[in-house]
């Protein structure tokens, strides 16, 4: 099997297998399911019983997320070098670098700047229900204050170079990981052919294993998709839901703005209507959705690049990998509005400064942060920590915060192909001037051979 092919295998069965409608079913099934057995719902079964059938129905989810975090760092690594180190034109990864970077931070304060605008609008922590809020106070909750740590600057900017690759792979270090891979990834583009060509080999080999993996963890999808839902719905019940259903509306209206940014930004800049965007990428949204996982959909978003919206190969394979490491618009989004939401919950009044900080905190905080499902909340124990906001309140959004990652991971996906777009746009004359001079090589090889 060669490259292309394993790369679009996960792609062509979810297309070839209908598996996108089989989410879906899924997905209402679990939420229906789940309402029926919850004690907060129909209760059709007791309390204890309940919670034993939603492990059981849960674990289909959990080995598939096990699957897919198993094969993120080989296949987030391979690809970025491969990315970099098989393309021959350094200058042209050169000004890919210096406009992505830049466009990645951009929309990331975009992305914040708009949080702040609706959750300020909204007051979602107004409607937070007296009785509710008391209970939350009163619980603690250590697993995730224990992981909200506070790093100086100057230790950030040393950490930013990883001085221990094993490491970094133990503790997930995604950032670590992008860095050490573009290290790797322009060394190789300064060796021979011959040793590159080794290396690229070993690489692509990484790659399509990994990607074998995430086409075989896509079969249990449709069940994954079904037992967490339904295990969400168990577990938080209604009326959990429905208290903080003014926290998650502002999210989700958050989320859906910043969608519509992103098709204006194709629509204006890329010259892509905004519907034949949202149709060309609806089958890695949906996925997104399923995962809560961007570096699970990199293959699909490659393959939608490629083929749904026309860019060209090069920018997929330097942009989508970086960009499920970095590109967090919609989980810094989330971040800062559930902190303010929290702000306005517990009565803490930030100042003008304050928010300028919170800015910039979730900014970076965001910014490399891994590209697995769950780790926004643990980003936001960080972020409150430094804004003397009570650990405590994380448990009044731990509930809703699986559905919440399932939806900003859309966003994320979104982002990375907006930006795709973007890049091949801006870059199509550079992209011109390379498959010339490509072809131009080739036909100087055939002469001499």
């Amino acid at each position: 099997m060669t490259n292309s092919q394993t790369t679009n295998a996960p792609a062509g069965l979810l297309q070839k297998k209908r598996l996108w409608l089989q989410i879906l079913i899924a997905l209402a099934l679990g939420i229906s399911v789940g309402l029926l057995l919850s004690p907060q719902g129909a209760a059709l079964v007791s309390h204890s019983a309940a919670m034993d059938i939603a492990q059981w129905v849960a674990l289909p989810g959990r080995v598939f997320l096990a699957l897919i975090q198993m094969v993120v760092i080989p296949l987030v690594l391979s690809s970025i070098i491969l990315g970099i180190a098989g393309n021959k034109d350094t200058d042209f990864l050169k000004k890919v670098g210096m406009r992505i970077l830049p466009y990645f931070v951009t929309t990331t304060f975009i992305a914040v700047i708009l949080g702040l605008a609706v959750v300020y609008l909204i007051e979602p922590g107004n409607y937070v229900d007296s009785g509710l809020f008391s209970a939350i106070v009163d619980q603690p909750v250590q697993v995730v204050a224990t992981q909200a740590t506070q790093t100086s600057i100057p230790d950030k900017v040393a950490a930013i170079i990883p001085a221990n690759p094993t490491q970094s792979t133990l503790d997930k270090d995604m950032f670590a990981i992008v860095i050490y891979a573009n290290f790797i990834g322009m060394a190789l583009t300064t060796l021979a052919e011959r040793r590159k060509a080794l290396m690229i080999d070993f690489m692509d080999g990484i790659q399509s294993v990994s990607l074998q993996i995430v086409n075989w963890a896509m079969l249990l999808a449709p069940f994954a998709v079904f037992g967490l839902l339904c295990d969400i719905t168990i577990s938080i019940g209604v009326d959990a839901l429905i208290g903080v259903s003014a926290y998650v509306a502002t999210v989700l209206l958050g989320l859906a703005d910043l969608l519509i940014i992103y098709t204006l930004v194709a629509s204006f800049v890329a010259k892509i209507h905004p519907l034949a965007f949202l149709k060309a990428i609806r089958s890695a949204q949906l996925l997104a959705f399923s995962t809560s996982s961007s570096a699970a959909v990199m293959p699909l978003s490659m393959r939608t690049a490629q083929e749904q919206l026309g860019v060209k190969k090069p920018i997929v394979q330097f942009i989508v990998p970086l960009g499920a490491t970095i590109n967090m618009d919609g989980t810094a989004l989330y971040q800062v509005v559930a902190a303010i939401f929290l702000t306005q919950v517990f009565g803490v009044d930030l100042s003008v400064n304050q928010v300028v900080l919170l800015i910039l905190t979730t900014v970076g905080a965001s910014i490399g942060s891994p590209s697995t499902p769950g780790v926004g909340i643990v980003i936001l124990a960080s972020v409150l920590a430094s804004f003397g906001i009570p650990a405590a309140g994380i448990a009044l959004i731990l509930g809703v915060d699986r559905i919440l990652d399932m939806c900003r991971t859309v966003i994320n996906v979104s982002g990375d192909l907006t930006a795709c777009v973007v890049m091949n746009h801006w870059l199509k004359d550079e992209l011109a001037l390379t498959e010339r001079e490509q072809i131009s090589t080739k036909m100087d090889d055939v002469i001499t051979n």
